[in-house]
């Protein structure tokens, strides 16, 4: 029987890790992109040893982690260096993401991606759930929460799939720019949703 997975996403600052946090309370099994990214990288694996062979050593921090500030100058400036690292990393994060989703035992499972739609991630969700806020909310908060500019904010944003087009490929939007506990609420809604669509989604399967 196959879990029923909630695609979660949504651009800087404006709170998926919140709302990923909240469900994660709520006892669902919340499948993390970026820490599985971290992951297939950590000391000892196999990821980071390819990484070393095509690289050199001098891509390590003398406590043998990735210096990824070092790793993401040259990818950045060398695109078959670039598509070299995709081809090794990507395969692993998606077949880390595919088993953790199958291990899930909650009445769903969440699958959290800041780039969710840009990596086709969505293509193994049954739904996705887009957090959303204005631009202005989005430049606000991260700078206050991350000491960084406006200007590197923007930066940010500007890399990422627009906000129309996420909101395009959403099935649901959570709109966050209230507070907290407006957020907390509405999410509750969308929470009981979400169960009994699994709930029925994993009869009828």
């Amino acid at each position: 029987m196959s879990n029923w997975v909630l695609g979660l996403t949504g651009g800087i600052g404006a709170g998926k890790t919140a709302v990923s946090n909240a469900l994660a309370e709520k006892g669902i099994t919340i499948v993390d992109a970026d820490v599985i990214a971290k992951q297939v990288v950590a000391v000892g694996s196999s990821g980071l040893q390819a990484i070393v062979d095509k690289f050199g050593a001098a891509i390590l921090h003398t406590d043998g982690t990735l210096d990824r500030a070092k790793l993401r100058a040259i990818i950045f400036a060398d695109e078959p260096s670039k598509t070299w690292l995709e081809q090794l990393l990507h395969p692993m994060i998606r077949h880390e993401i595919l088993s953790q989703l199958k291990d899930a035992t909650s009445p769903y499972v969440v699958l959290s991606a800041p780039l969710l739609f840009e990596n086709h991630l969505d293509k193994l969700c049954d739904h996705t759930l887009l957090v959303d806020v204005p631009e202005a909310i989005q430049l606000a908060r991260t700078a206050a929460r991350d000491g960084v500019s406006t200007e590197q904010v923007k930066n940010i944003i500007a890399a990422q799939m627009s906000r129309s087009e996420k909101q395009k490929r959403a099935n649901t939007i959570l709109n966050n720019d209230k507070s907290l506990t407006d957020m907390y609420n509405e999410l509750e809604i969308l929470h009981q949703n979400f169960v009994s669509i699994a709930v029925n989604h994993s009869t009828s399967a």
